[in-house]
C-alpha cells in the first residue's frame, strides 16, 4: 500500500465532504505533505477537520481494507479513472465550500468512473414519487440505458429507485451517488439494490468508511449528481426539495437541465413545472426528448478498465483491458 494512497485516504477521512482548505493545500503541496501537516495540527481548519484526521495513517490504512473488502477502492486525482473534465465545473479557487471538488472518491464496482461517466444522464426525483413519475423514469431510464447512457442517481425511494432499477433491466449501467460511507447504504433497505448496482455499475461517495448520512451530506451529495452527469433529468420535484438543489447545481454547471412536466393538481410536479415557467429547464417528455437536448462530450480518452472480478471460486486472478471512448 503506497504512502500517497493513505495519504489520500487520510485527507479524506478528515475532510468528509467538500472542505476547501484541504482542497487548497493539496494543491498547493501535494497530497503526502498535506497529510503530514494534518498530522501535525498546524492547519488553519476547523477543529472538527483535525479530529477526524487524528487516527492518522493507521486509520487510513483501515479505512481502505474496509472498502477493498466491499469490492471497492479509493479513486484519486492522480487515477487515471478521475473523471477530471467532468469535475473541472467545481472550481478550486471558489470561496464557496460547495463549489470544491471532492478530494477523493471511494467506488465500488468494477467498471472505471471515468468510462461510466462519459455519456452519463442523472434522472432523479421525489423519494414521495407517484405511480405516474415512477413510470416515466422507468420508461425515460430504460430507453436511455438501453442504448448505451449511464443512468445516474442518488439510490434514494422514489424516482432514483426507479430509474437505477429500469436501467438494471435493460442490462444498461447505473451510478448511485450516496451521501455516507459505502459501508452505510442509506436508506438501509436498499442495501440490495446497491449491490446489484456495484455488479455493473458502480456506487461513489466522497464521503469515508463509518460516515452515516446526514442533511449537509445530501446536499454536498446533490452537487456531485449534477456534476458526474452531462444532462440532468427532473421527472418529479416539489419546489423545495433536494432534486430542486441538484436542478440548480446542474444549471450553474452549464448543464442542460430537463424536466418532465405533470398533472397540474399533483404535489410531486410542482418543482418541475417550476423550473420549467422559469426557464431553469427545458421540458421534456421522454428519452427522444432528453437525447435531443444533450450535447456530447468534446473530449476524448483512453482509459485502462478493471475488469471484472471473477465471481466464482475458481476464478482467476484480476486484470485490465485498455478501451477507447469515442
Amino acid at each position: 500500500m503506497s504512502i500517497d494512497r493513505l495519504a489520500w485516504a487520510l485527507l479524506s477521512r478528515a475532510a468528509s465532504g467538500p472542505c476547501q482548505p484541504l482542497t487548497a493545500l493539496v494543491g498547493e503541496v501535494g497530497p503526502s505533505r498535506a497529510a503530514l501537516m494534518l498530522q501535525s495540527g498546524d492547519l488553519p481548519v476547523d477543529q472538527d477537520v483535525l479530529v477526524r484526521g487524528a487516527g492518522g495513517l493507521k486509520a487510513a490504512a483501515r479505512d481502505l481494507e474496509v472498502v477493498e473488502g466491499l469490492g471497492g477502492r479509493l479513486v484519486t486525482p492522480e487515477d487515471d479513472e478521475w473523471p477530471r473534465e467532468l469535475l473541472e465545473c467545481l472550481p478550486p479557487g471558489s470561496g464557496d465550500v460547495g463549489d470544491v471538488a471532492p478530494l477523493a472518491l471511494w467506488v465500488r464496482g468494477d467498471r472505471s468512473l471515468r468510462e461510466v461517466t462519459y455519456r452519463a444522464v442523472a434522472v432523479i426525483g421525489a423519494r414521495a414519487s407517484t405511480a405516474y413519475g415512477n413510470h416515466v423514469a422507468t420508461e425515460i431510464a430504460g430507453d436511455l440505458a438501453g442504448s448505451g447512457r449511464t443512468i445516474v442517481g442518488g439510490a434514494a425511494y422514489g424516482i432514483d429507485a426507479a430509474a437505477h432499477r429500469a436501467a438494471l433491466a435493460v442490462g444498461g449501467v447505473t451510478v448511485a451517488v450516496l451521501a455516507c460511507g459505502l459501508d452505510r447504504p442509506y436508506p438501509v433497505q436498499h442495501d440490495r439494490l446497491l449491490a446489484e448496482i456495484a455488479d455493473t455499475g458502480l456506487v461513489v461517495t466522497e464521503y469515508p468508511p463509518g460516515v452515516t448520512a446526514r442533511k449537509h451530506c445530501f446536499l454536498a451529495r446533490n452537487r456531485l449528481i449534477a456534476a458526474l452527469s452531462t444532462a440532468t433529468v427532473a421527472v418529479e420535484a416539489g419546489v423545495r426539495s433536494g432534486t430542486a438543489s441538484a436542478v440548480r447545481w446542474a444549471g450553474r454547471f452549464g448543464r442542460p437541465v430537463l424536466a418532465v412536466p405533470g398533472p397540474v393538481t399533483s404535489a410531486a410536479s410542482a418543482g418541475c413545472h417550476r423550473f420549467i415557467a422559469d426557464g431553469d429547464a427545458e421540458l421534456v417528455t421522454c428519452a427522444d426528448d432528453v437525447r435531443r437536448a444533450v450535447v456530447e462530450p468534446s473530449w476524448t480518452h483512453t482509459v485502462e478498465v478493471p475488469a471484472p472480478t471473477p465471481r466464482a471460486p475458481e476464478g482467476g486472478g484480476s486484470m485490465t483491458t485498455s478501451v477507447d471512448v469515442p
